[in-house]
């Protein structure tokens, strides 16, 4: 189990103040471990889930926490990049281009 709050930013009032929420939320299993390798403080994150809530018993408030059932890397970020925060470098094989393999004209059945 991996226990975190993510930071959401508001848009600015009409006076220009900025406001931000925080959620807690709770990944278990192998996206508890996805995010405790890959993730730290400060980085970006996308997290699908469902909210749920409790009830405490010591006071009765009643929490809130997302339960995270997937996470995804922002855009400007991927799965190459270490805790830290270096990238490793991503050299594509001399065939392919973009991720795509380059094919003849040739060979297309149209």
């Amino acid at each position: 189990m991996c226990k975190y709050s993510v930071a959401v930013d508001r848009q600015k009032d009409k006076n220009g103040n900025k406001k931000t929420d925080f959620f807690n939320c709770v990944a278990f299993g192998q996206g508890g471990a996805f995010v405790n390798k890959y993730f730290k403080k400060g980085d970006g994150i996308i997290v699908h889930g469902r909210m749920e809530s409790s009830k405490s018993e010591k006071d009765g408030k009643i929490y809130w926490s997302l339960v995270a059932e997937k996470h995804d890397f922002p855009l400007n970020r991927s799965l190459s990049e270490t805790r830290t925060g270096a990238a490793e470098p991503e050299t594509p094989p001399a065939d392919q281009a973009g991720g795509f393999t380059a094919v003849e004209t040739d060979e297309l059945p149209f």
